[in-house]
């Protein structure tokens, strides 16, 4: 287990590494105040606000930055999702090494990826929305390669968070999604990091970073914004959470990937531990195969019952399972599925 001592110490190193890097990047914008929605705070189960008043967020996930710098029509389908589906969050994958202009296609240290994000923000923040940025794709430590999803976040991946943190630190409408799918390693690796291999090919072995680890950076940074952690097995599994693997600190929020190739037993993987804290559905969707349908408009009915938070994967004709058929946004059986459940009014106990 890595101890409080060694983990303050990458802390503070990856704050020295980013006060480095910020110099180089002295020239770029501020980020212009927009009006914002409610700030939200994790209170027991509930994401609340300054009033106390709950607050259920709903919506789409809308990729392609995790696979390309320029977005395909990210404005146009978050100001889609909010003004013609009724969603009040997005979650928005994001590549760490687009963020700082690694990537092959990317010849500007990545400014126009980040003014891109800064602008989805404010898209969002200007329609009293919520979006969620979230650590999609890393490199197994090495920057420009083996850029994809993996086992964990690596020592990049906290460079990244303490960038985003000191630049959307306390923002009202911006939450953080630490890391997309983590798998095949043990709860003690997904809570304080340690050396993964992966097989691939090709074969990689990097040095994880720990969630409690991100978490530690975010805040030392003093970003106070609502951290959201996804569990194992591809971000379904949230069972360790009650066994001794909960994250240290305040405002902390989980997330599942119920698809419907995985267990029906929602109590136990995750829906027990939505009894405790606030609890993101941030994946879920289907095709036209066998089930799926039935297991959308099931799981459809838990999340309502339980009044957990939840965006729907995707807002994309390409990345299934898909919720639009094309560019002109006509939904499919499960977009269809997805607008009703936003029609439908919450019902919080």
């Amino acid at each position: 287990m890595m101890n409080a001592g060694r983990r303050g110490a990458r802390v503070l190193l990856t704050l020295v590494l980013l006060t480095s890097c910020k110099k180089e990047s002295a020239t770029e914008p501020e980020i212009e105040a927009a009006p914002v929605p409610p700030r939200l705070h994790a209170e027991g189960r509930w994401l609340v606000d300054g009033n106390g008043t709950r607050t259920t967020l709903r919506g789409v996930n809308i990729p392609s930055l995790e696979w390309t710098a320029g977005g395909d029509n990210m404005l146009r389908s978050l100001e889609w999702t909010i003004d013609q589906w009724g969603a009040n969050c997005a979650r928005i994958p994001l590549s760490q090494d687009r963020w700082f202009g690694h990537a092959s296609e990317q010849s500007d240290d990545g400014a126009g990826y980040r003014a891109l994000v800064d602008a989805l923000v404010d898209l969002a923040s200007r329609k009293k929305s919520y979006i969620w940025l979230d650590l999609h794709w890393n490199n197994a430590g090495v920057w420009g390669q083996n850029i994809g999803q993996h086992k964990m976040p690596d020592q990049n991946s906290a460079l990244f968070w303490a960038g985003l943190a000191e630049r959307y630190k306390n923002h009202p409408a911006v939450l953080f999604g630490l890391y997309n799918e983590p798998h095949n390693v043990s709860w003690e690796i997904w809570k304080n990091g340690g050396t993964v291999t992966e097989d691939g090919p090709p074969r990689l072995e990097y040095e994880a970073a720990g969630h409690q680890e991100l978490v530690d950076l975010i805040r030392a940074a003093g970003a106070d914004n609502a951290v959201i952690a996804a569990g194992l097995d591809w971000g379904f599994d949230l069972s360790g959470i009650l066994k001794g693997y909960d994250l240290e600190g305040d405002n902390i929020v989980y997330d599942t990937h119920p698809y419907p190739w995985k267990s029906r037993d929602w109590d136990r993987y995750f829906g027990a531990v939505g009894e405790l804290y606030p609890l993101f559905v941030g994946e879920w969707g289907g095709t036209l195969e066998e089930g799926h349908q039935q297991y959308g408009v099931d799981l459809a009915a838990y999340i309502r019952r339980k009044a957990f938070h939840w965006t729907a994967w995707c807002f994309h004709p390409s990345a299934g399972p898909q919720l639009i058929q094309n560019w002109d946004y006509d939904p499919t059986w499960f977009g269809q599925l997805v607008m009703r459940e936003l029609e439908r009014p919450v019902e919080l106990e």
